[in-house]
């Protein structure tokens, strides 16, 4: 008898969120189906996974921006949208004239402030990453600032602490965020040493009953690493033995990171004490400390992008079709997940059928099978309207980048997928330098000898089990 009223009750409540999704929630429509389906099918568990997954934090406040406001980074943004308005804008390489509209959407609306004098250094290969990012940890002089989504508890992530404790002893101010979703298998005492050497560390989201997270959809996916407020890393690469190459499943890692030294950094910066004053006790207060002057190191334009599920306005995503449609001439792409929403899905099929020769790379292995499949269905509309489609088998690819036409180019921590557009908070290095551009173009070339082309004909072919896993993940896209 209780059970019967227990179930009528959960019916009860599935009923009213059902009508929450359709008319309160102000959803994707894709979105709202998934959920549907689900709420539909799963009357019990669905309102459970709704309660877990399917919160909007676009209308909350999460975020203090105050932080812009203080170190003048909010003053900035509004004088260089002044300048783009006059046409006044002091351009030092006219070849980013062409794209002021992008830099003006992007002040607008993220506060992404234009930095001129920029040198960046690219990196592949994790090994060398983290051999640079190592070096770069010793010789810091005042402060270390790290997040990163994944950190692990195996030789690398023991390292890194181990370095930063030594650090934190010599009086250098050392803080890690990481987020508590993707870094959940570390152990309470794995910051330990750090933590008694001075330094500090924080989780991002964490959950406030052990082993049950109401907000575990939202993931700080962001992997930035801010040395003496000077030298910015973002890019792909966690912490961890497999992006080594060391994971016998995956095999070699490739991604894509970037060191930057220039006022970039400024925007990293601002990121990470944002996030920082989020998550940790410990706010950072005197944010200006942190913004020294640093002298033009290069000629590299660069706009730092964030965005995230607190705001209405999918910066990252705007941006990407924002390129897309500027391009003229080919469109280099390489994620390691593919589900589109159908505006930047239409953007790139418009640009494959004006004649723009459009490539996308993506895994031949999954690390997430209902996202592989997705991804799969995807690739195969592309196909039909002309895409190269290329399978990377050398490892495991796990680059978010975006070349167009050797012109301009984004490199960061958005994978191309709605998770990463409306869920995480992510972060990308949008650059204005041909040379530049056109060195990550020949990276992707380099990377097509290591793959396989899909033709439309082979996947086609597919069976009709490949073709079921694709239809049950391509309804669950919207919110995977």
């Amino acid at each position: 008898m209780i059970l019967t009223v227990l179930l009528i009750l959960f019916l009860i409540l599935n009923l009213i969120l059902l009508g929450t999704v359709i008319f309160l929630e102000r959803r994707d429509v894709g979105a709202t189906w998934a959920w549907l389906l689900v709420l539909s099918f799963l009357p019990v568990v669905g309102f459970i996974l709704y309660l877990i997954l399917g919160q909007n934090l676009s209308r909350r406040k999460i975020f203090d921006w105050k932080v812009q406001e203080k170190v003048g980074i909010k003053e900035i943004s509004e004088y260089q949208i002044s300048l783009l308005k006059n046409n006044s804008f002091p351009f030092h390489d006219e070849r980013t004239i062409q794209y002021k509209d992008l830099i003006y959407m992007l002040l607008m609306n993220d506060g992404a402030i234009l930095s001129q004098d920029n040198h960046v250094d690219i990196f592949t290969d994790g090994k060398e990453k983290f051999q640079a990012l190592f070096e770069d940890i010793r010789n810091a002089k005042d402060s270390i600032h790290l997040v990163y989504y994944i950190i692990r508890n195996d030789q690398l992530g023991k390292s890194l602490v181990e370095l930063l404790t030594m650090k934190a002893k010599e009086g250098v101010k050392v803080r890690v965020l990481y987020d508590d979703m993707g870094s959940r298998t570390l152990p309470r005492k794995f910051f330990k040493s750090l933590i008694e050497a001075g330094g500090e560390a924080a989780a991002f989201f964490p959950a406030k009953i052990p082993l049950f997270n109401l907000r575990v959809n939202f993931r700080n996916h962001r992997k930035l690493a801010i040395i003496d407020g000077q030298i910015g890393y973002i890019g792909g690469f966690n912490i961890g033995d497999e992006y080594l190459g060391l994971n016998k499943r995956f095999g070699y890692w490739r991604d894509t990171h970037l060191r930057i030294i220039g006022r970039a950094v400024y925007g990293m910066q601002t990121r990470f004490i944002m996030d920082w004053n989020q998550a940790s006790v410990h706010d950072i207060h005197n944010a200006k400390h942190y913004f020294p002057v640093i002298p033009p190191k290069g000629e590299t334009d660069i706009q730092i992008i964030s965005s995230g599920p607190d705001s209405q306005s999918e910066q990252i995503k705007n941006s990407y079709i924002k390129m897309i449609n500027s391009a003229k001439k080919y469109i280099y792409m390489q994620s390691p997940y593919f589900i589109p929403d159908d505006s930047l899905l239409n953007a790139l099929k418009i640009a494959a059928l004006s004649g723009v020769d459009v490539h996308l790379m993506i895994p031949n292995k999954p690390d997430h099978m209902f996202v592989y499949w997705a991804t799969y269905s995807n690739v195969g509309q592309l196909l039909k309207n002309g895409v190269k489609v290329y399978i990377y088998e050398n490892g495991f690819i796990h680059a978010k980048m975006l070349v167009v036409d050797g012109k301009i180019a984004s490199v960061g921590t958005a994978n191309i997928d709605v998770r990463s557009f409306r869920l995480n908070f992510e972060v990308n290095a949008l650059l204005y330098d041909q040379n530049l551009a056109a060195r990550l173009a020949n990276i992707f070339r380099e990377d097509m000898e290591q793959s396989s082309e899909l033709t439309f004909e082979a996947y086609q072919q597919r069976s009709s089990m490949i073709r079921f896993k694709e239809s049950i993940s391509r309804l669950l896209s919207p919110i995977l």
